[in-house]
């Protein structure tokens, strides 16, 4: 009995264009997992006409390529991905019949093309909005004054691994409470990532009284490169550019 050679899939052309989206989830859309996005995304690309250009192998895939998404539950006006295409085509098109071919509350913010490079190095920080019902000003300033004023701030979280033990403290860059109710943070992507309720895990720790009834409202404000004022986003020009 003589073997047959499996026939090699086909070769994809390289991309003729890439293209870098900012999107929003808003609403109860911020309640849209990563992996639920991913596949609205790729229903919608096909809806909306977009020449998508095609991994090679046996399973080929739309290329896209996400970045630091945001935690589930939470809003972000800040999220990232790039797309390849196999022609060339407007980037404000796609914007338009890319953001009518999503759910209400997934939203396509800005279409740019891809400079050279990837987008990793410039997501290295994020803003954030965190409202805190039902404390009162007086413990948050409390809580915050008490963080910032820690060396190290070591919190727990559950990963696929087991229970993980990390500092939060070392990736706050800023934490200010900005009303009676609402907290403002910076913070830098590191490895691990810590993420919004890691600082609120860390909060709580250093303030008895920092215990929210209802889970806080997360909003990703922005995303970007800290540059010592604010956060400048990848689409924009860096000063050091």
């Amino acid at each position: 009995m003589t073997n047959t050679p499996r026939q090699q899939p086909e070769q994809q052309a390289p991309p003729a264009q890439k293209l870098q989206v900012r999107y929003a989830k808003r609403g109860r859309a911020r309640f849209t997992s990563h992996r639920d996005f991913h596949r609205a995304l790729e229903r919608a690309l096909r809806r909306a006409g977009v020449p998508m250009a095609y991994s090679s192998g046996f399973n080929p895939h739309q290329r896209i390529s996400f970045s630091n998404a945001s935690p589930t539950g939470a809003a972000t006006e800040a999220e990232y991905f790039e797309i390849s295409l196999r022609e060339a085509v407007e980037p404000d098109a796609v914007r338009a019949a890319l953001d009518a071919a999503l759910p209400t509350g997934l939203d396509i913010l800005e279409v740019v093309p891809s400079p050279p490079g990837g987008i990793a190095d410039r997501l290295t920080a994020s803003t954030w909005e965190i409202t805190v019902g039902g404390l009162g000003r007086e413990v948050l300033e409390r809580a915050v004054a008490t963080l910032l004023a820690a060396e190290v701030a070591e919190v727990e979280r559950m990963t696929k691994t087991g229970l993980r033990t990390f500092d939060a403290r070392a990736a706050i860059i800023d934490l200010a409470v900005t009303g009676d109710d609402t907290l403002r943070l910076v913070s830098r992507h590191g490895t691990p990532l810590v993420r919004p309720d890691d600082v609120l895990q860390a909060l709580g720790r250093a303030e008895e009284a920092f215990a929210p009834a209802e889970p806080p409202l997360l909003t990703r404000t922005a995303q970007g490169v800290w540059d010592g004022t604010r956060i400048v986003g990848p689409f924009e020009a860096r000063p050091d550019a």
